[in-house]
């Protein structure tokens, strides 16, 4: 299962993007990712931080997925990386907030499996790794 792709699909669609899956795909994974990879883990971080602990455990667990508004996921994001990925994309960022309103709790919720986000992490290695990052 490839979460970028499910996002990717998501925002293509909700945008009408003339533009190849993969495409897009790499700029989501520049604008939710660290480098070239998508860091589904820090996404989940920023928003429990931010006061979003309760939408984010929404999307872990097995039950039905809470919404996001677009000003949440800037907050989240931040409107520099929104700007460029709008851009790359050839649409308005308020465009895109809206898609990846769609897209960030489809992505997450498909990376995790009963509130465990450990595939997307790459196993008990990548969970440990997440942990240390945060302390």
């Amino acid at each position: 299962m490839d979460i970028l792709k499910i996002g990717a699909d998501i925002v293509k669609s909700q945008l009408g993007l003339d533009l190849d899956t993969q495409s897009i795909a790499n700029v989501l994974a520049k604008l939710i990712g660290e480098g070239d990879g998508l860091d589904i883990g820090s996404l989940v971080s920023m928003m429990q931080s931010g006061g979003l602990a309760s939408i984010a455990s929404s999307w872990l667990g097995d039950g039905s997925n809470e919404g996001i508004s677009a000003s949440q996921i800037l907050d989240v994001l931040g409107g520099e990386g929104l700007s460029t990925a709008a851009h790359e994309l050839g649409t308005e960022k308020e465009s895109l907030l809206s898609a990846l309103s769609e897209a960030i709790p489809a992505m997450v919720d498909a990376s995790s499996n009963g509130g465990a986000l450990l595939d997307a992490v790459e196993g008990v290695d990548g969970a440990l790794g997440m942990v240390n990052k945060l302390f």
